[in-house]
């Protein structure tokens, strides 16, 4: 049934809803592309349901009824009482859709339909194909909201209308303001540190947020550039505007984030292949492209090199994502390298990000290097007294390092470090 009324929505979202025995379970477009008349036409519809959303942001229903389902926790889920957590990289939650959470509806965004009646899901492809498989392998509904804002971008976000059950037209919404990030001096110099590792040729992971706006404007000078990475923003834009992408390779991502200009680049852009998690998260794949250079952060680092980027001591904060994927990926590739970048003191909380050692779980560890704006601490290929050396001395706070020391005798890490010959280390 193709239907073009909310109405005609409601009615087939209720019948979804009585042929269980249970709740409904619901698969949504997280990230920037929520289909947000679709979302709230469920909330009418539907007593109780299970919402499955990647980094939801704010303003998602929420009322007794609805129970929150992610591996990704965004802060439109932070700190809900009745979360239900599912901790998983990136590249594995698709699976999840087989097993674990096998959706009845899947709510996605897509570009207005072509003649032929060909829709793409446009900014947002992700893990949104595996929950369309198995929803239509299983007889469920998927339904879509069509949107002059949605670009229609190439790869696994083609499909047509013949594999929707519902599209329902709307307006775009109302544009918002995409200013950059707000930045300053410490993070200035974090992003001059991480750009001197990286050189032409090299192809790039970067997300969104201060540190990737940091880097990005020092790396324009460069020629023959990549993008393989779980997702792109504004910044390509900077690096495409400057030459130094490849023009003969394809910009890969699994979803985007950014400004009205961003939507317009990606529309119809033949260079641009938006693929599925299953691909692009393929630590393989990954690490098939040349110089992998994967730039990740985290909530604080340990003396053993490994990194917390989901939890605020015991309290649950976003998730695993794809760092993992791209950390291992990275590091298998030839002359790749993954550099994890923090603030070396997080303001707010007042308090070293880098620690002697972890109290909750761990997202990655054993990176290339760990930056801040102390310097850079080499991690690969040094024994692990040298990693705690470089990791106090070179990332460090200064107003921590004498206590750090203290902890790395507690740990064993304060013996004489064992250097690696300068011939077999790749980026001393």
């Amino acid at each position: 049934m193709i239907a073009s009324t909310t109405t005609a929505l409601a009615a087939a979202l209720r019948r979804a809803s009585w042929r269980l025995d249970r709740p409904l379970r619901v698969v949504v477009g997280g990230n920037a592309s929520v289909p947000w008349t679709l979302l709230h036409v469920l909330e009418e519809s539907v007593d109780e349901f299970e919402l499955f959303m990647l980094n939801a942001p704010h303003g998602i229903p929420s009322r007794a009824g609805i129970t929150y389902v992610t591996p990704f926790v965004g802060p439109g889920m932070r700190g809900a009482p009745d979360l239900s957590y599912l901790p998983a990289r990136l590249s594995h939650v698709p699976t999840l859709f087989r097993w674990r959470f096998v959706p009845d509806v899947v709510l996605v965004t897509v570009s207005p339909p072509r003649g032929n009646g060909a829709v793409s899901l446009g900014a947002e492809v992700n893990i949104l194909p595996a929950a369309i498989d198995v929803c239509r392998a299983t007889g469920g509904l998927v339904v879509a909201e069509s949107r002059p804002d949605v670009p229609f971008t190439f790869g696994d976000s083609e499909t047509h209308l013949t594999g929707l059950d519902v599209v329902v037209a709307v307006a775009a919404p109302a544009p918002t303001s995409h200013a950059p990030h707000p930045t300053t001096a410490d993070v200035q110099r974090i992003g001059a540190n991480v750009a001197s590792r990286v050189s032409g040729g090299a192809t790039l992971q970067l997300g969104i947020g201060m540190i990737p706006d940091a880097v990005v404007p020092r790396l324009t000078h460069h020629h023959g550039l990549g993008i393989w990475s779980e997702m792109v923003s504004d910044g390509v834009l900077d690096l495409d505007d400057a030459g130094a992408l490849d023009p003969q390779r394809e910009v890969v991502a699994s979803f985007a984030a950014g400004s009205p200009r961003l939507m317009g680049w990606l529309h119809e852009n033949p260079r641009v292949r938006m693929l599925r998690t299953e691909t692009v998260n393929d630590p393989g794949r990954i690490a098939a492209n040349p110089a992998m250079t994967s730039i990740n952060t985290a909530l604080s680092v340990d003396l053993f090199d490994q990194a917390n980027a989901s939890h605020i001591g015991s309290r649950l904060h976003s998730g695993f994502g794809g760092q993992c994927d791209f950390v291992v990926g990275s590091m298998d590739s030839v002359g790749g390298q993954s550099l994890m970048a923090l603030r070396s003191w997080h303001p707010r909380a007042g308090v070293s990000s880098i620690v002697g050692l972890l109290e909750g779980p761990v997202t990655s560890f054993q990176h290339t290097a760990v930056v801040t704006e102390q310097g850079i601490a080499e991690i690969s290929g040094w024994d692990a007294q040298a990693q705690a050396q470089h990791l106090i001395d070179d990332a460090a706070h200064p107003s921590v390092r004498d206590e750090l020391w203290e902890e790395a005798e507690g740990l064993g890490l304060a013996g004489a470090p064992r250097t690696v010959p300068k011939a077999l280390s790749r980026h001393a």
